[in-house]
């Protein structure tokens, strides 16, 4: 029987907003967004050819469908939504994050969208597509961390004061000798569900902190932290193993702790709490 990850609480209705409360009125665009968004284009449509995205007439996508809203009208929603679009993808803010930074990178291809990403993702070209784009969003993402981080950083401090000391003509310093600073593309998971909880295809590019208010159950917390989800960079998976993953039960797996590998069984509460302290010396690193 398949896993089901969905919560009825994370399975809701979208609405493409009227027009006139597009982007542009929204007041309250916080850093992130104005780190990442970039200039929004409209998307071209072309409706001689199958791929197309001309958005449909439906403006309510219900339940599951829900993401289908921001792939048929991103330019409808606010940049603090909405991060970034074009012909091909949107990038937007996760509703129900399960890390401190939790983004899903939507395509738009009408042929691919409601294919199960297993299936789909086996399309050598627009596999390349996507995994091409999954990167970029992945830097957005050590970017974001690093602006949000690096002040507890033991790594980028060390760097920062050397730097310093360079500048102020204290020390002089071959540039090739200067620390390297902390590699904030490893703090960066990215992947597909084996079993999505959404109708339209999605690639989850988050942090890997789990560092949630919405992070709430097993479920939630395996989905991250097991084969069930699959690094785009995987594909193409062989047969036998697109079989494998579909039939594994990994959301039933014992749970451990994705930085110490402390093991905690089923008990949730606890590795909830002990995700507190792994996330405070995390950010030190």
């Amino acid at each position: 029987m398949p896993e089901d990850l969905a919560a009825a609480e994370e399975v809701s209705s979208t609405t493409i907003p009227p027009s006139s409360k597009g982007p542009t009125s929204d007041s309250a665009r916080n850093a992130f967004t104005e780190l990442l968004s970039s200039p929004k284009k409209t998307p071209k449509h072309d409706k001689s050819t199958p791929d197309s995205h001309a958005p449909p007439a439906l403006t309510t996508f219900s339940g599951r469908a829900g993401l289908g809203a921001y792939t048929a009208a991103p330019e409808s929603f606010p940049a603090s939504r909405v991060i970034s679009h074009n012909d091909d993808f949107v990038v937007i803010n996760d509703l129900y994050p399960k890390s401190s930074i939790h983004l899903l990178l939507l395509p738009r291809r009408r042929d691919k969208q409601l294919l199960h990403p297993l299936e789909a993702l086996q399309d050598p070209e627009f596999l390349s597509s996507i995994q091409q784009e999954v990167r970029k969003v992945r830097l957005m993402v050590a970017r974001e961390l690093q602006r949000r981080f690096a002040k507890f950083s033991v790594k980028e401090r060390g760097r920062e004061n050397a730097m310093e000391k360079a500048l102020n003509g204290t020390e002089e310093i071959d540039e090739s000798t200067l620390p390297s600073g902390r590699d904030w593309d490893k703090d960066v998971i990215s992947g597909i569900h084996t079993h999505p909880s959404m109708s339209h295809l999605h690639i989850h590019i988050l942090s890997r902190d789990r560092h949630s208010e919405c992070m709430r159950h097993r479920k939630h917390y395996n989905s991250f932290a097991t084969e069930f989800l699959v690094d785009v960079e995987e594909f193409p998976l062989a047969p036998q193993e697109v079989k494998r993953r579909l039939k594994a039960g990994f959301l039933h797996d014992d749970l451990v702790c994705w930085r110490c590998g402390r093991n905690f069984g089923n008990k949730f509460a606890k590795l909830k709490k002990h995700l507190e302290k792994e996330f405070e010396e995390w950010k030190t690193e």
